[in-house]
C-alpha cells in the first residue's frame, strides 16, 4: 500500500493554497509563518515559461501538497487514466508525496471545475472505492479523500456523514478534512456540525482545510474561499484540534485575496490554535487538569 509522509513531526504546520499572483513575491522572500504550499495541479502541470520555473524554484524550497479539482473521482465514466499518470509525472518531477481530490464529480466525456454532489448510496460507495484503489495503483501513493460542500443530494439513500465515512472504511484512505465544508453543510442542510465532525474518523485524518464562505441567506452557505474565516468556523477548528489531534492545516483563499501580511493574520491565529490544542496535550499527558 503507498504511503503518505505526513507525520507527527509535521503536525503543527501552517499551509497556503498558492495562486500565480503570489509567485514572484514568494520567489524573493516566503514568510516563515508558512510551513508549506497547497496548489491544485491541473493549474500547474502544463506551465512553463516564467510561472514554471518559478513555481520550481519554490516547489525546490518549501514542502508543496497537491490537491486536484478535475480526477472527478465519483464520475460514471472510466477513469481518465492519461490524466492520472500526467499528475503522477508531475508529483514525481517535483518530489510531492501529497496529493487530494474531492468526494464529487465533475465530468462526462471531459474535465470541468464545477464540483457535483455523488448520491449517498452503497453503489456509490463500491463505485468510488474502486476508483480510489486504480487511482492509488497508478500514483503510488495514497489517496486522501475530501469531504466537500454540496448544495443537493439527489437520490441520497444515506446522510452525508455514514456516506463520507463508508467511503473512506470500503477504499481503506486517508481523509483531508475541510472544517469549512462541515459548517456550510450543517446550515445548508441542518445538521450539528460538532455531532459530524466528532463521527470523523481520526485515524484517517491527513491534513484540515480551512476557509471563509458566502452568506446568501441565513439558511443558505456559499463555498468561496473568498472570504475572512467567520467565528462558528474557528471554533470548529478548535474543537477538532481537541478531538482529533493537531494537524497540518491549510489556509485555503481563492477570491479576494489580500495583501500577504492581512493572510498572515489567519495563519498566525491557526498556529496559535494548534499551540493551545498541544500544550492541553502536554498538560494532559503530564497529568495536569484542564477543563475542554
Amino acid at each position: 500500500m503507498p504511503s503518505n509522509k505526513i507525520n507527527n513531526q509535521s503536525a503543527s504546520k501552517v499551509g497556503l493554497g498558492l495562486r500565480r499572483e503570489m509567485l514572484t513575491e514568494f520567489c524573493a522572500n516566503t514568510p516563515k509563518e508558512i510551513d508549506f504550499f497547497e496548489v491544485a495541479p491541473e493549474n500547474w502541470m502544463t506551465l512553463g515559461g516564467k510561472f514554471g520555473r518559478q513555481f520550481t524554484q519554490l516547489a525546490e524550497q518549501h514542502p508543496f501538497f497537491c490537491h486536484g479539482l478535475s480526477l472527478s473521482i465519483g464520475s460514471p465514466e472510466p477513469l481518465d487514466v492519461g490524466f492520472v499518470k500526467g499528475i503522477k509525472a508531475f508529483l514525481d518531477s517535483h518530489n510531492i508525496d501529497i496529493y487530494s481530490e474531492h468526494l464529487s464529480y465533475c465530468s462526462g466525456t471531459g474535465h470541468m471545475y464545477d464540483l457535483m454532489p455523488i448520491p449517498f448510496t452503497e453503489e456509490a460507495v463500491k463505485h468510488v472505492s474502486q476508483r480510489i484503489k486504480q487511482v492509488e495503483d497508478i500514483l503510488e501513493r495514497r489517496f486522501i479523500l475530501e469531504n466537500v460542500s454540496f448544495y443537493a443530494a439527489p437520490g441520497a439513500q444515506m446522510s452525508e456523514q455514514a456516506f463520507v465515512n463508508a467511503v473512506l472504511s470500503e477504499a481503506d484512505c486517508k481523509l483531508l478534512l475541510d472544517v469549512n465544508n462541515i459548517y456550510v453543510n450543517s446550515i445548508n442542510h441542518n445538521y450539528n456540525a460538532s455531532d459530524f465532525l466528532a463521527a470523523m474518523p481520526t485515524e484517517r485524518i491527513a491534513y484540515l482545510h480551512i476557509a471563509g464562505h458566502y452568506q446568501e441567506d441565513v439558511d443558505l452557505m456559499i463555498d468561496t474561499h473568498g472570504a475572512d474565516i467567520i467565528d462558528p468556523v474557528w471554533a470548529l477548528l478548535q474543537d477538532c484540534y481537541r478531538l482529533h489531534g493537531v494537524h497540518p492545516t491549510l489556509l485555503e483563499r481563492d477570491f479576494n485575496i489580500p495583501e500577504t501580511p492581512v493572510l498572515l493574520n489567519e495563519i498566525n491565529k491557526i498556529h496559535q490554535y494548534q499551540a493551545d490544542a498541544l500544550a492541553l496535550l502536554s498538560s494532559a499527558q503530564k497529568g495536569g487538569h484542564y477543563d475542554v
